[in-house]
């Protein structure tokens, strides 16, 4: 891109910008006092940021050059969206929604609830496995998506409505936990692992036991902490299995051929999005192509109704990441990120003390809650490349873990954490920021634990 000049950004624009985040932060912890809706919240600090930051001139305007040399004029917000997330968002709710339709999810819903029981507790370990599952080999938030809409249908077929708001959360939570298994489930782990020479194997290899452990402890905390129970009386069990008795998986499919379409659909979406890093072309044109790709493919079946399909698109959601995008964005060009860098740098110190190595997770998994992790993880990186960090440092998997499960601590932290907040919304469920963060942090404290201690005495 072709920029106008800037001059350096003065220590006092950086701690101004600095409060502006913490101002948003504060305002969507009052979201309900406030009586808006997130994206208005943050639309508001992204419209003021953007203007700031182009009185202060730290934004790069100018013109694209694609390669030919041929210029193209693009708005500055424009770019500083994440467009992939937002089309994954747009493109997996879509899918979903149409395919739900055939009875594919009912029927998958029916047979994971009797294949349990009808006890409530087999049913989180099922959930949450598969939610772990499907955020390692798909992205957080579609897996997020799919489960979500499983698991609203397994509850609410056993009358167990009132365990919708622990499942959703656990849920949400656990696909940032997921999110650590490959080198590949998530953006963060990818720059770690090259900056660091880390093999696909290797990453695998070390944060595989963590991520069993962190998941077999999350799921023991949530059912203690929401009451999830197993059916202990023969009564109990007896009644559940009269229940069941009653679930037929096939009462939702109104067309086989329609059914056995989407079930087909459904696998191919999974097999593309799984293998969309190594699939020529598609890996260039990326995840939320193939997102958006099958979204249009399901839709032809409904041709001119596909109305009620875009109404029921979260907008709400889609503009809040679109503002949040273009908040952070700015926050990196007021050099707010790279003031986080230099903190981190502080704390570690020269980089071979185990305080300092605690330390670089517990301060990373702080600052991605509040803000993207992939330019944090990205800085961080860049930072520890320069103060000459060996590959095989403890140091590497603080950042990696720290990025990835800071989004456990706020609903803004992670793009699958907020889908969870919507669906659970979606079921007339009130949770605010503030109530999110109340019931979330001790998971998320949990988890920054026993990742610490495992950084420090494993790796």
């Amino acid at each position: 891109m072709e920029t106008t000049a800037h001059h350096a950004v003065s220590a006092g624009v950086t701690y101004l910008f600095a409060l502006i985040l913490m101002a948003m932060i504060l305002a969507l912890a009052l979201e309900e006092k406030l009586h808006a809706k997130k994206s208005l919240i943050v639309g508001f600090f992204a419209i003021g940021s953007l203007l700031l930051a182009s009185i202060f001139d730290l934004m790069p305007f100018g013109d694209i050059i694609i390669p030919g040399g041929q210029r193209l004029h693009m708005p500055v917000y424009i770019e500083a969206v994440d467009w992939e997330v937002i089309a994954i968002i747009i493109g997996s709710s879509l899918f979903v929604d149409v395919t739900s339709r055939s009875g594919l999810f009912s029927w998958i819903a029916i047979k994971l609830t009797k294949a349990s029981s009808g006890d409530p507790l087999k049913l989180l370990w099922y959930y949450g496995g598969m939610t772990v599952l499907f955020s390692a080999v798909l992205n957080n938030v579609t897996a997020m998506i799919i489960v979500g809409s499983l698991t609203g249908v397994s509850l609410k077929k056993l009358g167990q409505g009132k365990l919708l708001l622990g499942f959703l959360l656990i849920e949400g939570l656990l696909t940032n936990v997921g999110g650590l298994l490959t080198l590949i489930s998530s953006v963060p782990n990818i720059i770690v692992g090259n900056a660091a020479g880390i093999s696909f194997v290797s990453f695998f290899l070390k944060a595989s036991p963590y991520v069993l452990v962190a998941t077999i402890a999350t799921l023991l905390l949530g059912a203690k902490m929401f009451a999830i129970h197993s059916l202990q009386s023969e009564l109990e069990k007896q009644r559940a299995a009269e229940l069941i008795q009653g679930f037929d998986e096939r009462d939702g499919i109104r067309s086989q051929g329609f059914f056995w379409f989407s079930t087909a659909a459904l696998a191919a979406f999974i097999l593309a999005i799984a293998t969309t890093s190594i699939t020529p072309v598609i890996r260039d044109l990326g995840m939320g192509f193939v997102a958006m790709g099958f979204a249009v493919l399901v839709l032809v079946r409904f041709k001119h109704d596909v109305n009620e399909f875009y109404e029921s698109i979260d907008w709400d959601l889609v503009l809040f990441f679109m503002s949040l995008f273009v908040v952070i964005n700015v926050m990196e060009h007021a050099q707010v990120l790279e003031l986080i860098g230099r903190g981190v740098a502080w704390v570690i110190g020269d980089g071979k003390s185990h305080t300092g190595t605690a330390a670089l997770l517990v301060s990373s998994s702080i600052f991605s809650s509040v803000t993207d992790n992939i330019p944090l993880a990205a800085m961080l990186a860049k930072i520890l490349s320069g103060l000459g960090i060996p590959g095989d440092s403890s140091l590497w998997w603080s950042v990696v873990f720290g990025a990835n499960l800071g989004g456990n601590i706020t609903p803004i932290g992670s793009a699958s954490t907020l889908v969870a907040v919507t669906i659970i919304h979606k079921y007339q469920i009130n949770l605010s920021f503030a109530g999110f963060v109340k019931a979330a942090l001790p998971f998320a404290i949990m988890q920054i634990v026993l990742a610490s201690a495992y950084v420090l005495i494993m790796l």
